[in-house]
């Protein structure tokens, strides 16, 4: 099995899956979402096949795969994944198959289209989590934004045109500072080669101005403060599906490339300049709470929470610098970086999961305004259900996905400055303040309207997509041993990685 190209089927087969659902034409929709359908669950399956060959206690990078593409400036196909990337992957098949089932009905204008866009966005996000060629993953880290812009230009709200134009000049130019950096890096190593670039000697004149092209490109696609502002207009007009792609899977590209590049690549600026993430991330975690506290549309505050809990993500990945190189406490450095892995994922679920929810109650009543909901819990007794649970998974409940993560980047906080881990935990505090505020509007209360009243409970295929869901948040939060297990040589490669100075 390790022989198969399996990591070039998890990027094409999706890919070149798009064709035959565009060949089915507007005037076959069933066919488009049955091809669909049937794509994205090979992808799923391909992606376990690439868990069931790979050795978890080895952290370097396992099945490689290794072509030429453009000899003349050594940039290669090359290809490969550790624990964290495949993670990752696995995350992004799952998703895809419900975001196609979750807008199985949804969908009625180009579902060829719209179902074509879905799977080509697949393979590009796996092709950044596989690539091993930094030309290769600005590639797919560049292209993934297309089939984004056509899904909110085509399928979003009224305010669409400006969404995506937002999104797009955002993104896109931050993303020039990253292709500035990595030609830096070609002229300094003479190859792309990822593996080349992360023991390449750099001085830290040179470690600091990459590090800050990097940061620039990586914070807008988290996102950070204060280049945050397109996320929230992005998800607001954004379809469902576009909305759980963007939480669950796109906001990690940023953070993965944290990991991939500024963490290994620029170790030294890393540690030098790690107080600033420490400091935007606890900016993220404290004041994107409160500004999530004020919304009156639901989707706009669930953009902001997730705004908030990739701080985490942040904060995890560079607490480490201190706890490595000022309190030499590699143990509490491990768990710091582990938790953030973990957010990361947890995240996609659980962003996922509530983006969702709110699809459910817009495809009844048209409406994303809280006060135009009161008392689902009566009209939608399942529905309620998966919220509540989805709710307190936002919360940070133990016993559920969102605690998890939060609670080692906490501990491993603890170990490098109490102060910092209070005002980490304190978006517990706020985290719960505006989920159960939210919970209290929509699901409980006396019905006020008729409208509400008539709504009906969940079918069977949103059960089944809201189900799959719930069932990750829990297997997480109850047995987190499979996912901290699958990172967790990988996670030590990398922080192995921190230690050693290029200067």
């Amino acid at each position: 099995m390790s022989n198969w190209p399996i990591l070039s089927l998890l990027i094409w087969v999706p890919s070149l899956g798009a064709i035959p659902v565009l060949l089915a034409g507007n005037a076959r929709p069933r066919l488009a979402r049955w091809l669909s359908l049937a794509v994205s669950v090979i992808t799923f399956a391909i992606s376990l096949l690439m868990l069931a060959a790979y050795h978890p206690a080895d952290g370097t990078m396992q099945l490689q795969e290794l072509h030429r593409w453009i000899p003349g400036i050594h940039s290669t196909y090359h290809l490969g994944v550790d624990g964290i990337s495949a993670a990752l992957i696995v995350l992004t098949t799952f998703t895809t198959v419900l975001v196609i089932g979750g807008a199985w009905e949804v969908i009625q204008d180009k579902v060829h289209q719209y179902m074509a866009a879905m799977l080509v966005l697949e393979g590009l996000m796996i092709g950044v989590f596989c690539a091993l060629d930094a030309l290769l993953f600005y590639l797919f880290f560049e292209a993934m934004l297309i089939p984004m812009f056509i899904i909110i230009g085509i399928w979003g709200g009224p305010r669409r045109v400006y969404a995506t134009f937002k999104f797009f000049i955002y993104t896109f130019l931050g993303s020039i500072f990253f292709l500035v950096g990595l030609i830096y890096l070609y002229h300094r190593a003479g190859t792309f080669d990822l593996p080349t670039l992360w023991s390449l000697p750099l001085t830290m004149e040179e470690q600091v101005w990459l590090f800050f092209a990097f940061l620039i490109a990586f914070a807008v696609k988290t996102p950070m403060v204060p280049v945050h502002t397109w996320l929230p207009d992005a998800h607001v007009e954004a379809p469902t599906g576009g909305s759980v792609i963007l939480a669950a899977i796109m906001l990690k590209v940023g953070t993965y490339g944290f990991v991939r590049f500024s963490l290994p690549v620029l170790p030294d600026a890393s540690h030098a300049l790690g107080w600033l993430i420490i400091v935007l991330s606890l900016v993220a975690i404290i004041y994107i709470g409160y500004v999530a506290l004020v919304q009156e549309d639901m989707k706009k505050l669930v953009a902001y929470s997730s705004i908030a809990h990739m701080g985490f993500v942040t904060l995890g990945l560079f607490i480490v610098f201190m706890l490595l190189r000022e309190h030499a406490d590699p143990q509490a450095a491990r768990l710091g970086v582990q938790g953030a892995m973990v957010q990361m994922v947890s995240h996609g679920f659980v962003s996922g999961a509530m983006f969702t929810c709110i699809g459910v109650m817009y495809d009844r009543l048209h409406s994303r305004l809280i006060r135009d909901y009161g008392g689902l819990a009566q009209a939608m007794p399942w529905f309620a259900a998966f919220m509540v649970l989805f709710a307190m998974a936002n919360c940070g409940l133990p016993g559920t996905s969102g605690f998890v993560g939060e609670f080692m980047v906490i501990l491993s906080s603890f170990a490098a400055n109490p102060w910092i881990t209070l005002f980490a935990a304190f978006t517990l505090i706020i985290g719960a303040g505006y989920t159960l505020w939210l919970v209290k509007r929509v699901v409980f209360g006396r019905v006020e309207s008729e409208h509400v009243r008539t709504m009906g409970d969940i079918n069977l295929r949103e059960a089944c997509v809201l189900g799959a869901f719930a069932a990750a948040v829990l297997a997480v939060g109850i047995w987190p041993w499979p996912l901290t297990h699958l990172m967790d040589a990988s996670v030590a490669h990398l922080i192995s990685q921190l230690t050693a100075t290029k200067v």
